[in-house]
């Protein structure tokens, strides 16, 4: 049977992993620190293909009808 890549499907929003430069930006922006931010798994099926390692940050780009795009972070962790 044929893999399906999750990352292309229509619902599915844009996932992008922070270098670290870009993270520290963020956390100096919003004056957090990463362990604020909401988790999602290193297994999670949207970020299966950006080799991802706990403490890396996912900036997720979801489409909105009233604000166009929204940017989202999440702080991968080990997990399920």
């Amino acid at each position: 049977m044929e893999e399906i890549n999750i990352q292309k499907h229509v619902l599915v929003s844009e996932h992008i992993k922070l270098s670290d430069s870009e993270k520290k930006e963020l956390t100096e922006k919003y004056n957090i620190s990463l362990g604020q931010l909401p988790k999602i798994f290193k297994n999670d099926a949207a970020i299966k293909s950006l080799d991802v390692k706990p403490g890396d940050v996912i900036k997720i780009i979801r489409k909105s009808p009233t604000a166009g795009e929204f940017p989202f972070y999440r702080l991968v962790i080990d997990g399920k």
